[in-house]
């Protein structure tokens, strides 16, 4: 299985997952020319892409979908929750848009994939499990650790989760205390500290490699991120990532028959 983060951050979101013949994107917050210029860095178009799965509907994870549509035909898959509010949001986007039933797996190809329940102050908001060669778990915009969001991630080999602050820059940063307050809220955005603790206990589980993704611009660093939690990792048999907000993440994960 191939994982390529092409952006991943307040101010966009869009990765790609392959295996053999099968290539999905998770969120298209990026506009429509970025991801088809990531594409076709792998050697891939939009046509060669299964279905976008949408994990909730703020602007830095659809941004794109609907020119992806409109240009390319490309389905997206998400949970009925969700396809009221992007058909609200977008009206023409609706005879692309597939729902699928949370917590109940369908399948993409050979891939099979799971949404799951994440704590976000959004209209409703889901990861996904994917489970090809390997298992790969993504889910950001959480603002908490829930029991939902742990039974999702737990046991996949490789996982994306949230590190989206470092408290210390949020609480003395230049934001407004209402967002300040929704930021740390149990429907905001993971800090440094929570995503350490989360990260232990997934590496505890079986996961050998993790990446922190959705970092803020302005409230954190990828330095502050990999600092928090590689120290948490400790003497664990675990790879810590941090995935750029604009630039390429590509890691390989499972049985490397996979690619031919």
């Amino acid at each position: 299985m191939r994982i390529v983060t092409f952006a991943s951050g307040s101010s966009g979101n869009c990765s790609l997952v392959s295996c053999g013949n099968v290539n999905i994107l998770i969120d298209a917050g990026i506009s429509m020319r970025r991801i088809v210029k990531g594409l076709a860095a792998f050697g891939l178009t939009p046509h060669d892409i299964c279905g976008v799965l949408i994990t909730h509907e703020h602007s830095d994870h659809i941004s794109g979908l609907p020119m992806l549509v409109k240009h390319h035909g490309v389905k997206a898959f998400t949970v009925p929750e969700l396809v009221c509010a992007l058909e609200y949001i977008e009206p023409t986007l609706a005879p692309n848009i597939k729902c699928v039933e949370l917590n109940k797996p369908f399948m993409l190809g050979d891939i099979e994939v799971k949404a799951f329940r994440t704590p976000h102050d959004s209209k409703y908001s889901v990861g996904y499990r994917l489970i090809g060669d390997t298992v790969f778990a993504y889910a950001t915009d959480t603002g908490s650790v829930t029991h939902e969001l742990v039974e999702g991630l737990m046991g996949a080999e490789t996982v994306l989760i949230e590190a989206n602050h470092d408290l210390q820059m949020l609480r003395y940063g230049p934001y407004p205390p209402y967002l300040k307050r929704r930021i740390m809220s149990p429907t905001g955005h993971l800090s440094n500290d929570d995503c350490k603790k989360l990260a232990l206990l997934l590496a505890n589980s079986g996961t050998k490699h993790i990446i922190l993704g959705h970092l803020s611009k302005e409230n954190n660093t990828p330095e502050k991120a990999y600092k928090a939690v590689v120290g948490a990792l400790k003497g664990l048999d675990v790879r810590l990532s941090v995935a750029p907000a604009t630039d390429f993440l590509e890691v390989y994960t499972g049985e490397s028959l996979c690619w031919e």
